[in-house]
């Protein structure tokens, strides 16, 4: 097994029925186990892509993480790009599940013009303390973090470094440390989704960050993407946050074309990751913002659902709400541009400072529910 399940002839000695995964105790919410039947498995489980990466690969963390109750959980991953051609049949209903509907025949569009969104740059810094947009790349010819080798992984960090790079493995702990507390660094890996995928091997190795001298602007390498890029700043001027973040993006490619690099993108996923929660956009808009009185709202998920965001801690994914601050973002990346899930955040997030402003005051806030976005 070199990078993690990848033995395809060693399985094929055991008939279907004896390799089928148990999902018995995976949720509905569990989309992968949802569309996985046993007929499924024995058309594709002697499949691989070109580089080797199998359907046991891509159902591993799914198979290991039964996921939580009443969240969704995606329960597979790629690991290059070809495993969404190689394993379509399965792929495309999760992602049909994941992204509210998008079908095999629908096209994604991108719009990364900041002079397309609408406002933006008059959140309330009262109860938006901070903004940010960010996304993931894939560097064509590699393989994805689940399944590329220590050498691929050192050469995409080569091909990244431009002007000043800070590789994981020469930091100081206190450095280290002081980065993640500040929101600017990734933690080494321990959530369980992510540990089942491998792509957490050989930590820290090939790992880093390079972010501008104010850290406004920062991208990592070698995570859950080959690269996540990262715009963000304290208050809530997400105008500004988006019109950088599409700026860098744009430079960010341009130096690696000049590298004879493209990145991975299909006119149906738009930009190719590693998660198929995050194709299309890649982008999660968010802000963290002081919601007291409506979180405690009884419609307080509803109004979410309708705006088509959702919420967490401020220290990301599973973790949890301190002093009422909620990270705020959109819920969907594939299927909408760029300018139209960021302006669903500002919209959203808008309309969320309203409603804690009246409920502040004992006010009702009915008459300003939203309707379905």
């Amino acid at each position: 097994m070199p990078f993690s399940n990848t033995h395809n002839q060693m399985k094929m000695n055991y008939s279907t029925e004896e390799e089928y995964p148990d999902l018995r105790k995976h949720g509905p919410n569990h989309y992968m186990a949802k569309v996985l039947t046993p007929a499924m498995y024995e058309r594709l489980r002697s499949k691989q892509t070109p580089n080797g990466f199998t359907l046991d690969d891509v159902i591993q963390t799914g198979v290991d993480n039964p996921g939580r109750r009443f969240v969704p959980s995606v329960g597979c991953v790629a690991g290059d790009e070809e495993t969404y051609e190689v394993f379509k049949e399965l792929l495309d209903p999760v992602i049909e599940h994941q992204h509210g509907g998008y079908k095999p025949t629908d096209k994604h569009k991108t719009d990364l013009n900041p002079e397309h969104l609408k406002g933006g740059d008059d959140l309330d810094p009262n109860y938006v303390l901070s903004s940010r947009v960010r996304t993931g790349r894939s560097i064509r010819g590699f393989c994805l973090p689940p399944h590329c080798s220590r050498g691929e992984r050192r050469a995409i960090e080569k091909l990244s470094i431009e002007g000043k790079y800070y590789a994981l493995k020469n930091m100081t702990a206190e450095d280290q440390q002081q980065l993640i507390d500040d929101h600017f660094l990734f933690n080494k890996p321990v959530s369980p989704f992510m540990l089942a995928t491998g792509m957490a091997r050989d930590w820290p190795d090939a790992r880093g960050i390079w972010h501008s001298s104010n850290k406004t602007f920062l991208v990592w390498i070698n995570e859950e993407d080959h690269l996540r890029v990262i715009s963000m700043q304290k208050g809530g001027n997400m105008r500004e946050v988006f019109t950088r973040f599409c700026t860098g993006l744009s430079k960010i490619e341009s130096l690696f074309k000049q590298k004879g690099h493209a990145f991975m993108w299909n006119e149906h996923l738009g930009y190719v990751l590693t998660c198929p929660s995050n194709l299309g956009t890649g982008l999660r808009g968010g802000v963290h913002v002081k919601l007291p009185n409506l979180s405690k709202h009884d419609k307080f998920g509803e109004i979410l659902k309708r705006l088509r965001l959702q919420k967490r801690g401020t220290d990301g994914e599973d973790t949890a709400v301190v002093d009422n601050v909620f990270d705020i973002s959109n819920a969907h990346r594939l299927g909408f541009s760029e300018v139209e899930l960021v302006q669903m955040v500002v919209d959203g997030t808008k309309l969320l400072v309203e409603m804690e402003k009246r409920l502040e005051k004992g006010q009702s806030i009915d008459d300003l529910m939203p309707a379905q976005k």
